[in-house]
């Protein structure tokens, strides 16, 4: 009587696609493959940041409702704010991008929502933006327009794609609200009067998907997600264990959650950090710090992610995309603010 492995393809079998014969694609559900008709809306770590190019030459239409006025272009920019669909800068964990989503809404009003320093108002949410507010009016208002552009985009994508990044998170005491990074690290002051640590876990995770999926297909029914994980180890933690294992714990309560993509028909998972950090992946995916993910490894991520889609030669690429291609790359490679952590501790 046959077994019921003796039907299964390579793919299933250790020795015959991952010791022999890999080939990221083949690890890619095809649920989870862009084509070339998609309205692209990306969100989340800094990983992420680096889909930018590909879908700018690759023809697909990249949805991006903020961009800095060109008179600033000359100016740097690290902290991506440019890479990503809105102004809304790294998304780290699935709890700021739900929050965000709610504010944008009208549903979410952060009590600490703003911090006054040096005569600027600074956008906790966005502490590293180029140009602050000078003003509570002007604050309003560029926080009125930032939330405004983050509901049209989520209005028009055709495919969210989200990066998920961390479980460690600082919130506020008041009402719990999500700071990309801790406060006194880019921008503002940390008071343990005020901020806390928050560990989020797997039910914390998974539950903020759920909310998130439910918020954008109320606004934009038709709409798929695509979930990965971020393959950038954590830069510190904030817990009392060795950072190694801390990035072992978020990696896993990050996979663990993104297995809700199989609850939903409008779900996919795309396993970006499988193919950088599995025992198949070369040598040459992590730079000497064993941090920095390499170019070869970006380059087998996006292959797998884009392996249904002819990218277009840079001949073929109009100007004014190829000038984004070109920013969007310096982006990609941008640090993150999560590293400010590092070089303020």
């Amino acid at each position: 009587m046959k077994h019921p492995y003796e039907d299964q393809p390579p793919q299933a079998f250790w020795s015959r696609s991952v010791a022999s014969n890999f080939d990221p694609a083949d690890v890619v559900e095809s649920s989870a493959h862009l084509v070339q008709t998609d309205r692209v809306l990306t969100a989340g770590s800094c990983f992420a940041s680096n889909l930018v190019p590909w879908l700018r030459s690759s023809g697909i239409e990249y949805l991006s409702a903020e961009q800095s006025n060109p008179a600033f272009s000359h100016l740097p920019n690290y902290l991506g704010y440019d890479s990503f669909s809105a102004a809304y800068g790294n998304i780290y964990t699935a709890r700021h991008l739900l929050q965000l989503l709610q504010r944008a809404l009208g549903t979410f009003h952060p009590i600490e929502d703003r911090w006054h320093i040096d005569g600027l108002v600074i956008d906790p949410f966005r502490p590293g933006l180029r140009h602050p507010a000078s003003s509570d009016r002007e604050f309003d208002l560029l926080t009125e327009q930032h939330l405004t552009a983050v509901k049209q985009v989520f209005e028009d994508a055709t495919v969210v794609v989200f990066t998920l990044g961390l479980t460690e998170a600082w919130e506020s005491k008041a009402d719990g609200a999500v700071f990309p990074v801790c406060p006194g690290t880019v921008a503002g002051q940390f008071d343990e009067e005020r901020h806390q640590f928050h560990n989020f876990t797997v039910d914390d995770v998974r539950q903020d998907l759920i909310q998130i999926f439910e918020l954008v297909r109320s606004i934009n029914p038709q709409v798929r997600f695509i979930l990965t994980v971020s393959p950038v180890p954590l830069v510190a933690t904030a817990t009392n264990k060795h950072v190694l294992v801390a990035t072992t714990y978020s990696k896993a309560v990050l996979r663990a959650a993104a297995a809700v993509c199989d609850d939903y028909d409008f779900t996919s998972y795309f396993p970006a950090f499988e193919i950088v950090s599995g025992p198949q992946a070369p040598a040459d995916y992590y730079a000497e710090n064993k941090r920095e993910v390499t170019d070869p490894a970006i380059e087998a991520v996006m292959s797998a992610l884009f392996s249904d889609v002819v990218r277009l030669p840079e001949k073929h690429v109009n100007s004014d995309d190829q000038s984004s291609v070109e920013l969007s790359s310096l982006l990609a490679k941008a640090e993150c603010d999560e590293v400010m952590v590092e070089g303020r501790s």
